[in-house]
C-alpha cells in the first residue's frame, strides 16, 4: 500500500527572516536554492536567508514545529554530500551575515557565518596579520573552518581550525550558545574539524597570523615533464623546511582568455610555493625546484593577502567534481602510476590533479585538541573535473582512477573536504568520530539538522 503519510509542509515559515525565506514556485526559489557547485541540483523544502542569530533561532524553531529538518549552508563549496538529502528540508543560507571584526593588538578575529576568506584577508593585511585562509578568497571562513582548513600555513601552524577560540552557534530547540574551553567546551570541540551537523554556527572566533609577506610564487613545465618534475618535487619535499609548503599540479589549463597567455589551453605540471620569511632564505628553499629548468618563475616577495589567489581557483559558481586521498609517501613508482593516468596520453579529462604537501605541524595533534586535530599523512592527492559534455560517470571515473593509481600508497584516512564520497567515519579517529556523535545527539537528539554528509543515525 502507498505510504500516505502527509509530507511536512514549509507554509509556516513564510514571513520569517524579513521575508527571506522561498518555497518551490516562489519566483526566487530556484535561484536561492543553487550553490556555488553548481554539480548539485537540489530542491529543499525552503530556503532561507537569515540575517542574524535571532532570525536563525525562528527558522529553526519554525522548520522543527513544521516537521522539516533544517541544513545551514554558506557558499555551497561542499554541497555535494547533501545531494539526495534536502527534500523534507530547509536550507538555511547564512550569506547575509556578514560581520567580520580583526584585532590588531590581540591578533584574532571575529567572523560570521556569511564572511568569506577573501574578506579576511584584506583586512587583516592591513594590520600585517593573516588568517589561514583556503586556497580561494570565495570560500566560506564558517564551512572551511568546522572541516578542517588546510593552508600555506599549515605545515608550520596546523589546521585552521585548530586556530578556533570560540563558536557562536544557534542550537536545535533555537537557544543561542556562545563556546569556549571554559563554557560549553564539547560544542567547541565539535567545531575543531567536526564538520557541522550539531547546530547552525553563527559566527567563529579565531586566531591570526604575525605575517605580512611570504616568498612565494609558481613555476611551470610541459606536462611533458610531469615524471621527472613531480620525482624531484617528492624528493625535495622530504627535507623542506615546515616554514615552506608546496602544492604540485597536473593541470590541463581551459583556453580561458582570463588566464595567463602563457599558459592557456596548454597541459602543465606545476609547483606554487610559499615560504615563510625573507625572500633570501625563501629562494634557498626552493632553489632545487629552479634547477629543474621551469619555463616559468613567479616567485617573489609578495604581500601574504596576495596568496588567496596564487592557485588561480575559479571564483564563479561552477560545476566541480572532486575527490580525494591522503597518501603517506610518493616514490617514484607512485608518481609513475599518477603520470600513466592523468599525464600526456591518459585520456584524462580532469581540470587538474593536485599533490598537497602536509607533513610538519599538520602530522602532529594540536596542542587545543579537536574532533580533526591533525592530518595522518604525507600528501592529499586530488583530482579535480569538469563536464565538459561526457557527463559526471565519465568525470567520476576519470577521479578514480587517480585513487586507484594510489591505493599502494593511500592511508586509511580521508580528509572530508574534499572527499566528496567517503564516508563520515573515515575522516576522524575512532573515538572522536563515537564523541562527535554523542555531541551531536546531545544536542540535537531528534535530528533537526541535516549532518554535512550521510552518518548512522540520519
Amino acid at each position: 500500500m502507498p505510504d500516505s503519510t502527509p509530507l511536512p509542509t514549509a507554509d509556516a515559515l513564510r514571513g520569517l527572516a524579513g521575508g527571506a525565506v522561498h518555497l518551490p514556485g516562489d519566483p526566487l526559489y530556484d535561484e536561492a536554492r543553487m550553490p556555488w557547485n553548481l554539480q548539485v541540483d537540489e530542491h529543499p523544502a525552503a530556503v532561507a536567508y537569515p540575517a542574524d542569530p535571532q532570525e536563525v533561532a525562528r527558522v529553526v524553531r519554525a522548520a522543527a514545529a513544521s516537521g522539516l529538518r533544517v541544513a545551514p549552508q554558506g557558499t555551497g563549496h561542499g554541497a555535494p554530500p547533501l545531494a539526495g538529502r534536502l527534500s523534507d528540508a530547509v536550507l538555511l543560507r547564512t550569506s547575509a551575515m556578514t560581520g567580520l571584526v580583526v584585532d590588531g593588538a590581540g591578533r584574532t578575529a571575529r567572523a560570521e557565518a556569511g564572511v568569506l576568506w577573501g574578506d579576511v584577508v584584506a583586512r587583516a593585511g592591513r594590520v600585517g596579520l593573516a588568517g589561514m585562509h583556503m586556497s580561494s578568497p570565495g570560500v566560506g571562513v564558517i564551512g572551511s573552518s568546522l572541516g578542517g582548513g588546510v593552508s600555506w600555513y599549515s605545515r608550520q601552524h596546523g589546521l585552521q581550525c585548530s586556530a578556533i577560540t570560540a563558536v557562536e552557534l544557534v542550537l536545535a530547540d533555537g537557544t543561542f550558545v556562545r563556546a569556549t574551553d571554559d563554557q560549553d567546551a564539547d560544542l567547541l570541540w565539535a567545531a575543531r574539524g567536526g564538520t557541522g551537523g550539531f547546530g547552525v554556527v553563527t559566527a567563529l572566533e579565531f586566531d591570526l597570523l604575525p605575517v605580512r609577506t611570504a616568498y612565494a610564487g609558481m613555476l611551470a613545465w610541459d606536462w611533458q615533464h610531469a615524471g621527472r618534475v613531480l620525482t624531484a618535487w617528492a624528493d625535495w619535499t622530504t627535507g623542506a623546511p615546515e616554514a615552506v609548503t608546496s602544492v604540485a599540479r597536473i593541470f590541463q589549463v581551459p583556453d580561458d582568455p582570463d588566464l595567463p597567455t602563457d599558459i592557456r589551453g596548454r597541459g602543465m605540471v606545476m609547483i606554487d610555493a610559499v615560504a615563510l620569511g625573507d625572500a633570501e632564505a625563501g629562494a634557498r628553499a626552493i632553489a632545487a625546484l629552479r634547477a629543474l629548468g621551469p619555463e616559468i618563475d613567479t616567485f617573489a616577495l609578495v604581500p601574504a593577502a596576495d596568496l588567496a589567489h596564487l592557485q588561480l581557483d575559479p571564483q564563479e559558481p561552477t560545476a566541480v567534481y572532486a575527490n580525494s586521498v591522503l597518501v603517506d609517501g610518493f616514490p617514484a613508482d607512485a608518481v609513475e602510476a599518477l603520470v600513466a593516468v592523468a599525464g600526456p596520453g591518459s585520456g584524462s579529462q580532469l581540470l587538474f590533479v593536485e599533490l598537497r604537501q602536509l607533513g610538519g605541524a599538520l602530522r602532529r595533534p594540536a596542542p587545543r585538541g579537536g574532533a580533526l586535530d591533525h592530518l595522518p599523512a604525507e600528501f592529499l592527492v586530488l583530482g579535480v573535473g569538469l563536464d565538459v559534455g561526457t557527463g559526471w560517470s565519465a568525470v567520476r571515473a576519470d577521479a578514480m582512477r587517480i585513487l586507484d593509481s594510489l591505493a599502494p600508497w593511500s592511508s586509511r584516512a580521508s580528509y572530508l573536504s574534499m572527499a566528496y564520497e567517503a564516508a563520515a567515519r573515515r575522516g576522524f579517529a575512532a573515538a572522536a568520530y563515537d564523541r562527535l556523535l554523542r555531541i551531536r545527539q546531545s544536542v540535537d537528539p531528534d535530528g533537526v539538522f541535516v549532518t554535512p554528509r550521510a552518518t548512522p543515525n540520519d
